[in-house]
């Protein structure tokens, strides 16, 4: 397979799209920023910025012409906007797609029967038609819970007000990954073509508990006065299973209790086994460097 010089780009200005932005430029890569007609976001000079109507595949066609591959990183609400995508790119000629899989195992079996990942599981789907169909290939990244943004939005733990959840104890390690490795992740892709071809690559910075992260961020807050709360992922579950029959369920509460049991629960796959680090030219944090992260990012 030929090497990738034209990338184009779906949600670069997203929390992760940003980060992947920056490493696709730093790695030196002819960049396309697709954006929505009515977009008033700016971008680096170096960057080509194309704007489409995702409800048009004529437009997406002709934004996609000559581009060897397309990184998705959209946000949840936005991740439908994929199956035109991977249309167009089948059309334009595009060599690789990146879903925006980023995050949990959804090749865990038990990860993709969770209601909150079935647009993902579509999209993989949609991959593997077209890759049977065209000359398109496909490779999905799977990072864990982002360590610097969960941190900053207080996602991973309440810092400021001193509130932290265990998910079924909190001892158990989990995978996570900063925002910036999962953009070189993309990069080690796109510079390894063949041998991440039409599959799932695993990365990380480091495996923490949700315990080891508490006494990180006790160091920034201190340690007096925390509220640490011991929940069930199959609780959480069970929750989400009871929503669903209601006539207007709560899609929150289906997604976070899904997305809980994908990072903490055991068998869903949120320890990864093995990596694709080395692969990808990732090297792993030490623990010094992991506790610097979650300082720098804790909201004070």
């Amino acid at each position: 397979m030929s090497s990738i010089t034209k990338v184009a780009i779906a949600g670069a200005k997203g929390n992760l799209g940003e980060a992947v932005l920056e490493q696709l430029l730093k790695a030196g890569f002819d960049v396309t920023v697709l954006t929505r007609k009515d977009s008033t976001h700016t971008f680096p000079s170096d960057v080509t910025v194309k704007p489409v109507d995702y409800t048009s595949q004529d437009s997406l066609v002709d934004a996609l012409q000559g581009q060897d591959a397309v990184v998705a990183a959209l946000a949840s609400e936005a991740l439908d906007v994929q199956f035109p995508l991977i249309e167009a790119s089948v059309k334009a000629g595009v060599k690789r797609f990146i879903p925006s899989d980023f995050g949990g195992d959804t090749f865990n079996p038990k990860v993709a029967v969770l209601p909150g990942y079935k647009t993902k599981i579509d999209v993989q789907n949609a991959l593997k038609k077209a890759t049977a169909e065209s000359g398109l290939t496909w490779t999905a990244i799977i990072n864990g819970p982002f360590l610097d943004w969960g941190i900053a939005v207080e996602f991973l733990a309440k810092t400021k007000s001193k509130e932290i959840e265990y998910v079924d104890g909190g001892d158990q390690k989990y995978s996570v990954s900063n925002l910036a490795t999962v953009g070189k992740a993309v990069v080690g892709v796109l510079k390894n073509l063949e041998p991440t071809k039409n599959r799932a690559v695993y990365v990380q910075d480091a495996a923490i508990s949700q315990k080891q992260l508490a006494g990180y961020l006790k160091k920034v807050v201190g340690a007096d006065g925390w509220k640490e709360t011991v929940t069930s992922s199959a609780e959480g579950l069970q929750l989400g299973q009871e929503e669903l029959k209601k006539p207007q369920p709560n899609g929150f509460l289906i997604f976070i209790g899904g997305l809980k049991a994908a990072v903490w629960a055991e068998g869903y796959g949120g320890l990864f086994t093995k990596l694709d680090n080395d692969l990808l030219g990732i090297k792993q944090l030490t623990d010094a460097e992991v506790e610097e992260v979650v300082i720098k990012s804790a909201p004070k």
